[in-house]
């Protein structure tokens, strides 16, 4: 299990979370919903360890290990991973090199950039299955993609790392029908897999297609609410304003 044991964090000057308490077991979605500004992609960076997010009181234990004070480079290697809302360019880099090392990588291989001839044939026909061109696989990282092509490359390289927890900060944003289907199947064969997934979304519309185990609701750098799906329609119907009124220090189980 992940957990984020009641962590207090801040950025600068400002605090961004306050007592947040979320867990996400193996096997299971747990959907984070909120309004923009709301705190959910600096839960995110906090999780991964982004250096510019500082834990003032709380935990973060991965399978019982306190992981509150590793760079994010061990953090990922423990089974940890992020598919992030705007994914960066990377000029020089080439998507299929950062495959390759990153896996190898988290084998405990010396040379990262070991060839893998059976390695690169799975990368091809994953990518040709979540409808990425090969030829992508082959140009520098995210450089002239598109937002969905972006998402898609995020997906790949998760499915090929095969991590333990994966945090997904809004990857169903600037898709269109398909793309957020194809979303959707992809997280419920992860599901189906025995990852712990984390869905960070403000608009509903990759629930359509998938039934998560938990939801819980995000306001202000406060869980305010944590239910199951009822509780997405709750907020289809009525928006996020009712949210103000259930503010509380250490959040709610239902509504």
């Amino acid at each position: 299990m992940l957990v984020i044991d009641r962590v207090t964090a801040r950025v600068g000057d400002r605090v961004v979370l306050r007592n947040v308490y979320l867990s996400i077991q193996r096997g299971e979605l747990h959907v984070l919903m909120g309004p923009n500004g709301s705190g959910k992609t600096s839960l995110a960076y906090t999780i991964l360890g982004h250096p510019e997010y500082k834990i003032l009181s709380g935990h973060i234990l991965l399978d019982g290990e306190d992981i509150t004070h590793l760079s994010t480079n061990e953090r990922v290697l423990k089974g940890l991973f992020l598919i992030h809302q705007n994914p960066v360019e990377v000029p020089g880099v080439k998507l299929i090199t950062l495959i390759l090392a990153s896996y190898n990588k988290k084998l405990g291989k010396n040379d990262l950039f070991e060839d893998n001839p059976l390695l690169i044939k799975k990368v091809e026909e994953i990518s040709g299955e979540l409808g990425l061109s090969k030829e992508l696989l082959y140009r520098d990282v995210n450089l002239g993609f598109s937002g969905g092509e972006r998402k898609r490359s995020e997906i790949l390289q998760a499915i090929v790392y095969d991590p333990k927890y994966i945090i997904m900060d809004e990857p169903d944003s600037g898709l269109d029908v398909d793309g957020v289907k194809k979303v959707a199947d992809t997280v419920k064969d992860m599901i189906n897999r025995g990852k712990g997934v984390l869905l960070i979304t403000h608009y509903p519309r990759i629930l359509e297609y998938i039934e998560p185990n938990r939801v819980s609701i995000l306001f202000n750098g406060e869980i305010v609410a944590t239910g199951k799906s009822d509780l997405v329609d709750k907020i289809v119907s009525e928006g996020y304003q009712w949210i103000k009124e259930l503010k509380g220090d250490n959040g709610y189980e239902g509504y």
